[in-house]
């Protein structure tokens, strides 16, 4: 008796203890089942690592990246436009001390009003008053070279010394200007405290004797601050605007380019969806073969010299045996060296696209079909396009083999210009699209990856077919 395990066991074999009892495990078809389940495995893993992402979340983070960036730039916009205005208004603070000093100032500083007389400094203050002091210009100073206040619109601070400073004397001997914050601790600015912060501007000035004088004028700062708001109000509107439409006018963009990553990504889960299914469907037709093939030949011999050997057969009948097992096993080294092409293929490098595809077509042989092969040329195929064209002829010889019932095919393989075509044609049933798509249905989805293959090399696949009329596949691969 003979117990033959499912494919789901170890090929464990049981014989009528009368004979013998074997127990042999398939140590082959074992490590191609472990080598399959790692391949398998490593598949749905990737498959995994490669799920789209929702559209929705990049989208998101796009425009809260932009919101931050667009609040980060309105502040540095408002420092930069803040601090352009108070500079604005710092240099036409300048420029009008500069013009009060050289049209109201210098042509009044006659000897009179150097020398402290009364007369002369009341009709100084005068036209001081009138000409140069406003409302944001609170106080007026003209100091000498000894650091001596000559005039100021505070009579108590005129004849006061009081040490000047880097800058004042820097003006005071460059006949140019400079300005600085007052520094509201010093003696010299105790009647300015009341005032707040203020801005000072120093002019060198000329008397009408030549004499080197220091002009120094006091602006209220909450001018130059408003002035800097003033232009941060003038250049915020325009400029916030921009970069608000900026980043409206990139979000379709950001949408539209996350919606064709996604596309992207759901055809790449696709394509390895197809991988994995057609390793899986490969794993179970090579463990099939096997399991009824090669396993189970070897084992029917196995029991028959086993059973010669217990029986000592005379010799017609060891010569029928011998004869026997050597044809049966010269028939299974040609199933294993079939699942060998199909699990390792040959190195199209060295041997090129011609003996690959001969040793393609034994399969047919075995399986009672006549076939012609003609490759005449194609060792001139660089070897990615052998090794796709060989790839759609090996998926085309499964179909051929395993549905069509063909009694004759033929393999040929064009090389033009700069394409290369394989035409596999079989005189079998043929199938309609309805048949095809139950086959997709059942797992069958070898030519739709060998066709998404071709697709991605920018080559294409056609199948015609119809019932009773045979099935032709033409694979069509550029070549580069």
């Amino acid at each position: 008796m003979l117990v033959a395990a499912g494919p789901g066991d170890h090929g464990t074999l049981v014989l009528d203890p009368k004979i013998a009892t074997v127990a042999r495990a398939p140590i082959g078809s074992t490590l191609l089942n472990m080598l399959w389940s790692r391949r398998r495995a490593s598949d749905r893993a990737d498959a995994r690592a490669h799920r789209p992402v929702s559209t929705i979340g990049p989208v998101a983070r796009f425009m809260a990246a932009g919101a931050v960036v667009l609040v980060c730039l309105a502040g540095l916009l408002a420092i930069i436009a803040r601090q352009a205005g108070t500079d604005d208004a710092i240099r036409a603070a300048t420029q009008t001390a500069q013009v009060a000093a050289r049209g109201v100032v210098e042509p009044r500083l006659d000897a009179a009003v150097l020398a402290g007389d009364p007369t002369a400094l009341a009709g100084f203050d005068a036209a001081m008053h009138r000409y140069v002091l406003g409302d944001s210009l609170v106080r007026v100073k003209v100091w000498n070279a000894d650091a001596k206040i000559i005039y100021s619109d505070e009579p108590r601070l005129i004849g006061q010394v009081f040490p000047l400073n880097n800058a004042e004397v820097a003006a005071l001997h460059g006949r140019g200007s400079a300005s600085e914050v007052s520094d509201l601790s010093q003696s010299e600015n105790q009647y300015e405290v009341k005032y707040g912060k203020l801005l000072e501007i120093y002019v060198s000035v000329r008397g009408t004797g030549g004499q080197r004088l220091l002009f120094e004028t006091y602006y209220k700062y909450d001018a130059v601050t408003q002035a800097g708001e003033a232009a941060w109000q003038r250049f915020a509107p325009p400029s916030l605007g921009a970069l608000l439409l900026l980043e409206l006018v990139q979000i379709p963009f950001a949408w539209g380019l996350a919606r064709r990553i996604r596309r992207q990504q759901l055809e790449r889960e696709g394509l390895l969806r197809h991988a994995v299914e057609a390793s899986d469907a490969e794993r179970r037709r090579i463990a099939g073969e096997l399991h009824d093939g090669v396993v189970q030949d070897l084992t029917g011999m196995t029991y028959q010299l086993d059973a010669a050997r217990l029986g000592q057969p005379d010799e017609a009948r060891r010569t029928e045996l011998i004869t026997n097992t050597a044809t049966r096993l010269r028939a299974s080294i040609g199933a294993l060296r079939s699942l060998l092409v199909d699990i390792y293929p040959p190195n199209l490098a060295e041997e090129g696209l011609a003996s690959a595809l001969a040793d393609l077509t034994d399969s047919l042989a075995r399986h009672g079909i006549d076939v012609s092969l003609d490759t005449e040329g194609t060792e001139r195929l660089p070897a990615d396009t052998a090794a796709l064209l060989f790839r759609t002829a090996q998926e085309a010889v499964r179909n051929v083999i395993a549905h069509s019932g063909a009694r004759m095919a033929s393999i040929s393989v064009v090389y033009g210009d700069d394409t290369a075509t394989l035409v596999v044609d079989d005189d079998g049933r043929g199938f309609d699209d309805v048949e095809l798509d139950e086959r997709s249905t059942n797992g069958h989805v070898g030519l739709r990856s060998i066709g998404d293959l071709l697709a991605r090399s920018g080559g294409g696949l056609s199948v015609r077919a119809a019932p009773g009329q045979g099935t032709r596949i033409e694979a069509e691969v550029p070549v580069r």
